[in-house]
């Protein structure tokens, strides 16, 4: 159990957290969520220690072990990645590294004998030579290759140094795990382990996420931080969403009662009180009126942006035809004879654990790689606009974010840009930001304003869901869903995928692709996927011995 106590943190003048009480107990997995800003990562860091309140205090059950999910990336670049993951039960590798200075000593002493055998005694009971096999299942569940499971951590890309510090993070069954965005850069085989894992867990977990069908799937509590508050709720990420919607449409209506009420003794009272024979009556009323008090609703800090994708012009038959594409990146054939046409009416979502396959193919539709091999042609009525991954380029300047989205603009009127603008939650003096100090959550927001100013018909979109929260995120699906053109995206938001694509396009590692007129879910289940990913598992395997 994990518990705050009166937990208030002041920055400056203002009180992110006010008086927060709420208990977290074993057996259940709270999704915390609120709004950018509301603190939900600031949190985490309270229960975990490495924050200290203004006042309150956090309690943990003694002797209770925690684990939390690390955000730097190449913190254990020394390290090997079999380690780094036996790290996660920090006495454990203690344990193991003091005996194994005490085995290395060349003279042995009777002391060291002792001591090694209330190690060994120790290590046995945490479970200690089974620690390497545990450390590799996880390892193994997440997608890292064995072969990589002695590897130094340094040698490791991005994303598989992500995987390393969740299985961390999960090591030896902590009594409390704290998860800030564990699926940011999981592939969606990843998530799906890591899912089953966490409704297996059955100690506790309180998860920071924007994916919200991963949070439906795991989650049995949600706690909402607003205004400095946090509110739980039983069930799941939708049944938050619902109740609230229900508590505060109940919460209107019980005030629409109460001021008719208000209005009827007001009436009377007004009337009857200069009437001798009714003053009584209206005194009982005065003291009525007195006790009606109307439920405070506040406002949510929630924002949610506006997101509407208008083409210019109406898409023609002839959209995209992509035939025998192939490219080799930094030595790996990442495309491998690729070949599809796409219809007006197609949404696709490409999916597979291969993000590079994924990117470069954007960038050789959209015309910023060439292919080795193959061609790409769009039809004459079409007009794209890309949602690169890496936008680093494209704030790479002292702009400001009006006349950064400007220069995009067919309609160079200052107005017509900050409505733009406006939709996007940049308002007033935002526009005057210079967008190279802008946060990861806004530049994907003026990204999106720049899709939406061009009027394409065609949307690329590689990864767009990344750094937004979950009213954003939202708001881009529903602004998906009502699209009248083209989509080709991909995303690692499971409820995105389901909601928004009519076809799933699947690279494979070997570099192939897997083409199905299927909702998501759909293809999930089907048989063709299991039986290619068991072909490619096979030749892998025939390969490699």
């Amino acid at each position: 159990m994990i518990q705050a106590s009166n937990v208030t943190l002041r920055i400056g003048k203002k009180a992110l957290f006010e008086d927060v009480n709420i208990k977290f107990t074993e057996g259940n997995c709270y999704g915390l969520i609120g709004a950018n800003g509301a603190g939900k990562s600031t949190f985490l860091k309270i229960l975990s220690g490495a924050l200290e309140t203004t006042n309150g205090e956090v309690i943990i059950t003694p002797g209770q072990r925690l684990s939390v999910l690390e955000q730097d990336h190449f913190k254990y670049d020394s390290y090997n990645v079999m380690d780094v993951v036996i790290m996660g039960n920090a006495r454990l590798f203690e344990i193991m590294k003091e005996k194994d200075a005490i085995y290395a000593k060349e003279d042995f002493t009777d002391e060291d004998g002792i001591r090694a055998s209330e190690l060994e005694a120790e290590f046995a009971e945490m479970d200690g030579w089974d620690a390497e096999t545990n450390a590799a299942m996880l390892l193994n569940g997440l997608g890292i290759a064995t072969e990589l499971h002695y590897s130094t951590m340094s040698d490791l890309d991005g994303n598989e140094k992500v995987k390393v510090l969740l299985a961390k993070a999960l090591f030896g069954n902590p009594d409390i795990l704290l998860l800030d965005e564990p699926t940011n850069h999981l592939d969606l085989d990843a998530i799906a382990w890591l899912e089953d894992f966490l409704i297996d867990f059955e100690n506790t977990v309180i998860v920071v996420s924007h994916d919200r069908y991963f949070l439906n799937k795991v989650c049995t509590h949600i706690a909402d931080i607003d205004y400095g508050k946090i509110q739980l709720y039983a069930g799941n990420y939708d049944f938050w969403y619902e109740s609230s919607q229900l508590l505060i449409k109940q919460m209107k209506e019980a005030n629409k009662k109460k001021e008719e009420k208000i209005k009827e003794l007001q009436e009377f009272i007004s009337r009857f009180s200069a009437n001798a024979s009714k003053s009584k009556q209206a005194t009982s009323r005065k003291k009525a009126l007195e006790k009606i008090e109307l439920d405070e609703i506040k406002p949510s800090s929630r924002k949610y942006p506006y997101i509407d994708f208008r083409p210019d012009r109406e898409i023609g038959n002839e959209v995209l035809f992509v035939e025998g594409v192939s490219k080799t990146v930094n030595g790996e054939k990442v495309l491998d004879n690729i070949s599809f046409n796409v219809g007006h009416d197609d949404k696709i979502a490409f999916v597979g654990s291969n993000e590079l396959a994924k990117t470069t193919l954007f960038k050789i539709l959209v015309g910023e790689l060439e292919p080795d091999e193959g061609t790409v042609k769009w039809g004459v009525t079409t007009s794209q606009a890309y949602f690169p991954k890496d936008n680093t380029e494209e704030f790479d300047n002292d702009l400001t974010i009006v006349d950064w989205l400007t220069g995009y603009s067919p309609v160079k009127d200052v107005t017509y840009v900050r409505g733009f603008l406006g939709r996007m939650l940049f308002a007033g003096e935002d526009g005057v930001k210079k967008v190279r100090v802008l946060s990861g959550g806004e530049k994907v927001r003026c990204l999106l304003s720049k899709m939406m100013i061009s009027g394409a018909n065609c949307l690329i979109l590689d990864e767009p869901t990344n750094h937004l929260d979950m009213e954003s995120i939202t708001a881009l699906n529903n602004g998906l869903i009502k699209f009248k053109g083209v989509e080709l995206f991909s995303c690692h938001d499971h409820q995105f995928v389901q909601t928004t694509a009519n076809r799933i396009m699947e690279i494979l590692p070997d570099g192939s692709l897997v083409d199905k007129i299927t909702t998501y879910d759909e293809y999930l289940a089907s048989d063709e996927m299991a039986r290619k990913r068991t072909i490619y598992t096979a030749k892998k395997e025939e390969d490699e011995n």
